[in-house]
């Protein structure tokens, strides 16, 4: 049995879960007026109420004795010191060094970071002003009207997230897209209603040779260049995200126009780094600013807040609770904001791909549940798809509601309905609804049976946690965003795995190098499994 498993704090936990884990949610609700009180935090213009979870006043300190085991805040502490704590990889985790608005200098390998992220913020403040003044021209002296980012995983899903989340800020003129699969359809269908003497790529790729980006940035400066005058000017063109200088300069880009961003920031975590130059292009570097700045109260309540009122931390246990006590598989996101769409696909990546591991630190296989299916849609739309499950499935789906209380808009008969699903759907998901309530409601009705009684019950008692904020505005989204990545970390420091290496997205890239070759010609291939086979002689018949 692991270390984990055998720990005096889990053991005492899962008594604990014995004891309680068919507590009525309704009915504690009954028992204790103080509920939301005892189970809901403030944070800024942030509530966040996780009173309608299965918990009880033993509850959470029992799971805090689980993260004071796994030596929580001493690894926290270590993470913001720049130590490093990705050891797979030999790297420091100091994404929170790029949103550092305090006076705090911070060490890398004996060397304050500091000075190197606030030049980077400069320059791409003195980078948008041109854009935005119109002083940056395309080759033809018009003005850049179109930003289209290419980049794959965190080099796309932070910045479409958080442009998208931000769309009543962006800059008047300025259209944004983006391009990350290597499906061609996305980079032509982005290319056809472009015009090359208005718009601006920014490429954003580590090392500059990420298969799909490359070949979607390949394909954008073909474009490219069949309209523009000569190949200089590409240099009005493209910008480059990367720490490669030779790999940029080979691709046609000038140093000048390279933003750089380091190794120890992980590609899931990058959206504050010169990654996010599409976002502050978008919507201004003083809301990018802003967004930094959200995102670092954020940091600072994590790292000072006592366990039991930390946000985040309580985030994680809950998470740890029904993971691994509950053994529930996934986790819903229902963001009831439209602009906040790309919000679950976004950690669904920055969860997965960190806590999906199921090796220790050492290199043990675990013997406990790790990171959890991580899913999700913006309400309402996901009323009408997949709540039936949640209400009446089989399956125990933990769910976060997010929804602020001032729109961007002004339609407010739509924002009142919106906020009355996402008031109703955490209360209905808790309270079900007994046979006998059923049956008041069909008295009248014509004849009904036990199976339309039964078809219409439910069993409620389903777990949920609610963020109810002011309005989407920069700086809250830079909180959230903070608090979902600190949740990541608690988590994968409890389960003693390592949440920032992700060796699992290497396997199908190599293989697809090896099957690549083969379909260049008409050859009948029988170098792999008979299914694989199968499939590449399929293939080049149907091509």
């Amino acid at each position: 049995m692991s270390i984990l498993l055998n720990s005096s704090a889990w053991k005492k936990t899962q008594r604990h879960y014995n004891d309680i884990h068919n507590l009525s949610l309704s009915a504690e609700f009954k028992l204790d007026s103080q509920r939301f009180n005892k189970f809901s935090l403030q944070f800024d213009d942030i509530l966040y109420d996780f009173s309608k979870n299965i918990i009880n006043d033993k509850t959470l300190p029992c799971l805090i004795d689980i993260a004071k085991q796994a030596n929580l805040v001493e690894k926290r502490t270590a993470m913001f010191a720049g130590e490093m704590i990705n050891t797979t990889e030999r790297r420091a985790v100091l994404h929170t060094a790029l949103r550092n608005r305090g006076e705090t200098e911070i060490y890398f390998q004996k060397q304050n970071v500091m000075p190197a992220v606030l030049k980077m913020l400069a320059k791409m403040r003195e980078f948008c002003q041109q854009i935005h003044s119109g002083t940056w021209k395309g080759y033809s002296n018009k003005k850049i009207t179109d930003i289209v980012n290419i980049g794959i995983g965190g080099s796309d899903l932070g910045p479409k997230m958080v442009s998208t989340a931000l769309k009543p800020y962006a800059i008047a003129g300025l259209n944004i897209h983006f391009v990350s699969n290597i499906d061609q359809a996305n980079i032509v269908e982005t290319l056809a209603n472009l015009n090359p003497e208005t718009t601006l790529f920014i490429v954003a790729s580590k090392v500059f040779n990420t298969q799909e980006t490359m070949t979607n940035a390949n394909s954008a400066k073909r474009w490219f260049l069949q309209q523009a005058p000569d190949i200089a000017a590409i240099q009005q063109h493209f910008i480059a995200i990367s720490t490669h200088t030779e790999n940029v300069n080979n691709f046609g880009i000038s140093e000048a126009n390279m933003f750089e961003f380091w190794d120890w920031v992980g590609g899931r975590y990058s959206v504050w780094s010169a990654i996010g130059f599409s976002v502050a292009l978008y919507v201004g570097m003083d809301n990018f600013e802003e967004l930094l700045e959200g995102a670092y109260a954020a940091d600072q309540h994590f790292c000072t807040a006592p366990l039991e009122k930390n946000i985040p931390v309580i985030m994680a246990l809950l998470g740890i609770w029904y993971n691994n006590f509950f053994e529930a598989e996934s986790h819903v996101i229902l963001p009831y904001d439209h602009s906040l769409k790309f919000f679950a696909d976004y950690f669904q990546q920055a969860d997965m791909e960190s806590n999906g591991k199921s090796v220790d630190r050492k290199g043990n296989p675990v013997d406990y549940h790790t990171g959890p299916i991580i899913w999700g849609q913006p309400g309402t739309n996901g009323q009408h798809a997949f709540y039936q499950l949640m209400h009446q499935g089989t399956k125990l789906i933990p769910c976060d509601f997010l929804a602020p209380a001032q729109s961007h808009y002004d339609l407010p008969e739509h924002h009142d309905i919106l906020i009355s699903n996402f008031l109703s759907q955490p209360e209905a998901l808790m309270q079900g609804k007994t046979v006998e309530a059923v049956k008041q409601d069909l008295i009248g009705k014509d004849k009904y049976d036990n199976e339309l009684v039964a078809s219409k019950i439910f069993t409620g008692n389903k777990p949920s946690s609610s963020f109810l904020f002011k309005k989407l505005t920069p700086k809250t989204l830079g909180s959230i965003i903070a608090f979902y990545e600190h949740k990541i970390f608690t988590q994968g420091i409890i389960w003693d795995i390592n949440s920032f290496d992700q060796m699992g997205v290497e396997l199908g890239k190599v293989l697809a190098k090896v099957i690549l070759p083969e379909l260049k010609n008409d050859n009948i291939i029988n170098s792999h499994d008979s299914s694989t086979n199968a499939l590449i002689n399929k293939y080049k018949q149907l091509r």
